[in-house]
């Protein structure tokens, strides 16, 4: 039945819009504690996002620090040494939470250098390795709560949509239906209590009896 369609007539149309309405009802109630689940989640996830970056920027700028301080004390070819390592491996391990699939912990494996690699020609870009390797690890934790924030945002503008579509159309259309059923029943059942007590006056006893 489209929004043009008029609804069907009779006792088992009015059966069936009770039982639809019932349904979306509690389809949208639902829906609606699934909202306020989401929400909290969320703003649980942004501020864990918020952590996130801030630990990855920080460990950045103190990296650069480092790496400035060594630059000065040793100059470029002690900074490409010192920059000569393997590439670190990110995993992260998926997780469903309220029915949505996200990323949850991230490590990261260091790539370890062979045992000719030369060291930093000294502390302060050792301290800069060292500070860039943690960067990197924040970096795999933002990223993840980063990326978890965007699909729990997804899953929470398309059942606003959905309970939208309930409140504002599907349930009124229903109510709208239900009364229009019960209104034409009524009716019927008014128009057949009178024919039937007009038939009754017709059939009653004759006058000479």
């Amino acid at each position: 039945m489209t929004a043009a369609d008029p609804p069907p007539v009779g006792r088992a149309a009015r059966l069936r819009l009770h039982r639809s309405l019932q349904v979306a009802t509690h389809g949208a109630d639902l829906l609606d504690r699934q909202l306020h689940l989401l929400r909290a989640e969320l703003s649980d996830l942004r501020r864990a996002e918020a952590a996130a970056r801030n630990a990855w920027e920080r460990l950045v700028r103190e990296a650069g620090l480092w790496e400035l301080r060594g630059l000065l004390l040793s100059g470029e070819n002690a900074l490409r040494t010192a920059s000569a390592v393997p590439p670190a491996e990110a995993a992260v391990a998926w997780e469903d939470t309220l029915g949505v699939r996200q990323p949850g912990r991230a490590t990261v494996v260091q790539g370890t250098a062979a045992p000719s690699t030369a060291v930093p020609g000294n502390t302060a870009l050792t301290h800069a390795r060292t500070s860039y390797r943690a960067a990197v690890d924040a970096a795999a934790r933002y990223g993840a709560a980063s990326a978890a924030v965007r699909l729990v945002e997804t899953r929470l503008r398309s059942t606003t949509v959905r309970v939208r579509a309930l409140r504002r159309h599907r349930i009124p259309r229903l109510q709208q239906d239900l009364v229009t059923v019960e209104s034409a029943l009524e009716q019927s059942e008014h128009e057949d209590a009178v024919r039937r007590r007009w038939a009754a006056r017709q059939t009653g006893p004759s006058p000479g009896r």
